[in-house]
């Protein structure tokens, strides 16, 4: 089968990771990549000598059969309305933007358009999560009884997102919009549409940073989920989805690691890793490559991530 092409609109984080997978890649063919920095360019150009910078978002797009969208929230509206009036597929990052409304009018414009797209949630792919999955249809859980989201980190952004500056501030950053959303992703596909019942958010005196602290209760088809988010304090970083039943409950730590107890001792589902992103993203890819070829994938549309950036907006509201 021949390879898709595929154009990457930014290369900070996000941008330069997928393609440093995406150039190996069996499916996909890499026509070109653009960002407004030149320092982003350059460093492009320094690590990828054979990948071609092209002068702007368009040359990008008129290039491609998939337009793969990595730049902050801000502006993926900009970039996604370019390529549907160029008819080329869309392959956004999370979440889908930071206002609802927009969002709403692009999952509009996606559907009349008949474009096709997929938003990027990491845990579309993961074995985690298709874990819980499987366990939940064979009845092997029994009755799920309520779900924990737990996120507390000692400092935000992390170190090694110190180049993505935009994230410590309210316009389009902060945890709950990074990284809850993975796991309000999770909880909805696995139970189905969630609603906020009660949110609180908690803010820095200083004007515009980011929330601090963040609490909520969503109700997800009738199951219970309590949402708590944290900054500060010396401890290692918490990323953490319980999901419980009455035969045996789930827990997702730092994305990867899958742990079950049916009333015991947490036990691993699965060995460690020692390089998990070395495996997670060709897999997220070969889900894409799935889409792209008509086939079986797991990959959420837009109109998905449009319900996890309601729920997210909706606690940071609060």
């Amino acid at each position: 089968m021949a390879k898709h092409t595929i154009g990457i609109i930014s290369l900070g984080i996000m941008g330069r990771r997928m393609l440093t997978y995406l150039v190996t890649h069996d499916s996909f063919t890499v026509t070109g990549v653009w960002d407004p920095d030149p320092a982003a360019r350059a460093i492009t150009a320094n690590e990828f000598p054979d990948v071609t910078i092209k002068p702007d978002a368009d040359a990008v797009i008129a290039d491609a059969d998939l337009v793969y969208i990595a730049c902050p929230p801000l502006w993926h509206k900009e970039y996604c309305e370019k390529a549907i009036a160029a008819g080329k597929r869309v392959y956004c990052e999370k979440p889908l933007g930071i206002d609802v409304a927009q969002s709403r009018a692009l999952v509009a414009a996606f559907e009349a358009s008949d474009t096709a797209n997929i938003v990027n949630f990491a845990q579309a792919s993961s074995p985690a999560v298709e874990e819980i999955e499987r366990a939940l249809k064979a009845g092997e859980m029994g009755t799920v009884t309520n779900v924990d989201i737990t996120l507390h980190f000692s400092q935000w952004p992390r170190d090694w997102q110190a180049d993505a500056d935009w994230l410590r501030f309210a316009d389009q950053g902060g945890y709950t919009r990074e990284v809850t959303s993975h796991f309000l992703y999770c909880t909805e596909r696995l139970l189905g549409s969630a609603k906020i019942v009660f949110a609180k958010s908690i803010y820095p005196s200083e004007v515009g940073l980011c929330e601090t602290n963040m609490y909520a209760h969503l109700d997800c088809s009738g199951v219970p989920v309590a949402v708590t988010g944290a900054v500060g304090g010396t401890t290692p970083d918490r990323i953490e989805l319980a999901i419980y039943g009455t035969k045996r409950s789930y827990r997702i730590q730092q994305f990867y690691i899958l742990e079950k107890t049916e009333g015991g001792d947490w036990e691993n589902v699965f060995p460690p890793l020692a390089d998990p992103r070395s495996v997670s993203i060709p897999r997220q890819l070969d889900n894409v490559a799935n889409w792209m070829n008509g086939a079986d994938h797991t990959m959420p549309s837009a109109k998905a991530a449009l319900s996890v950036q309601e729920l997210v907006e909706g606690i940071l509201a609060k």
